[in-house]
């Protein structure tokens, strides 16, 4: 190892230049370099070849080098309004998700910073014991108790609550409860994280001074969990917006997202060029929502 950073040192690399390099290696290899591809691919010609697009650049018979770049593959975005439609639906939905897990996760998360320390070490392996089971298996599960003849239906039609059988799988309930179920361990970690090193003095300190409780919450706790309610909206609303898996086993054919859309424009329709237009529309359009929130953070840790 000293030998190497011998070596290193003569090129003018230290040791802790190549600890500081190697993220910028990881998000280079693993994000530049794919999103480049993707890039590529949006302006390129679909052909019946594999892969099914022309090269970007390529030699004509004058042995000029040639660029072919195609952008009717951004304009067809704008021009049919499936796709828009569809990103449309890809925001509200995970809008409301994000709000959803939001309202039941954020008082998971403050009783188990609020519980003792036992207890505490029990919920939050209670939080993530979902994790240990595919997320595809626990989706699955969903469909069986959604299902005309699942637990529900079955359960209510023999209590004589209902007559017929509910209509619950295929629509934006089951969507929105598989959405949330899958979801809401990556709101209440967070919050815990930041709830827990909250400063409770702080709060006995407004109600001694008159506030009643409810405006102690929401005079001190509340905006000092502003950072963990930003972090795990963020955790919620980038994933959900490109969501493929729980919009098709629980919304059915009726949930248009944008990851259905990828996934036909990709296997079915074998146009890979307008796949990755939309993916890097997409991306741009998400992309800003991380900046606005990594500027959050980085404002609120110079305070």
């Amino acid at each position: 190892m000293e030998r190497l950073l011998r070596r290193l040192a003569r090129f003018g690399i230290s040791g802790r230049g190549l600890i500081v390099a190697l993220p910028y290696l990881w998000l280079l290899a693993f994000f530049a370099a794919p999103f480049l591809i993707v890039l590529k691919i949006s302006v390129s010609h679909q052909a019946l070849a594999i892969p099914p697009y022309e090269p970007l650049v390529a030699w004509t018979a004058k042995h000029v080098l040639e660029i072919q770049l195609d952008l009717r593959n951004y304009l067809s975005l704008f021009a049919h309004g499936l796709y828009g439609a569809a990103f449309l639906n890809s925001l509200r939905v995970a809008f409301l998700s994000t709000i959803f897990t939001l309202l039941i996760g954020y008082p998971m998360a403050y009783g188990i910073a609020r519980a003792g320390a036992g207890a505490r070490n029990f919920l939050l392996l209670l939080v993530v014991l979902p994790f240990w089971t595919s997320q595809l298996l626990r989706i699955y599960a969903w469909v069986g108790l959604f299902k005309a003849n699942g637990l529900i239906n079955e359960t209510l039609l023999a209590l004589g609550v209902i007559h017929q059988p509910l209509t619950i799988l295929f629509t934006p309930f089951a969507m929105y409860v598989g959405i949330v179920y899958s979801y809401l361990p990556y709101v209440i970690l967070p919050l815990y994280a930041n709830l827990e090193k909250l400063d409770w003095q702080l709060v006995e300190a407004a109600q001694d001074l008159g506030c009643r409780p409810w405006k102690a919450f929401y005079k001190v706790t509340l905006p000092l969990s502003r950072n963990g309610i930003l972090a795990a909206s963020m955790l919620v609303f980038i994933p959900a917006t490109g969501e493929f898996v729980i919009p098709t086993l629980l919304g059915g054919p009726n949930s248009l997202m944008m990851g259905r859309i990828l996934w036909d424009e990709f296997f079915s329709n074998r146009d890979w060029p307008v796949a990755g237009a939309i993916a890097i529309v997409m991306l741009l359009v998400l992309v800003p929502c991380m900046m606005w929130y990594l500027s959050i953070q980085a404002r609120g840790s110079d305070r």
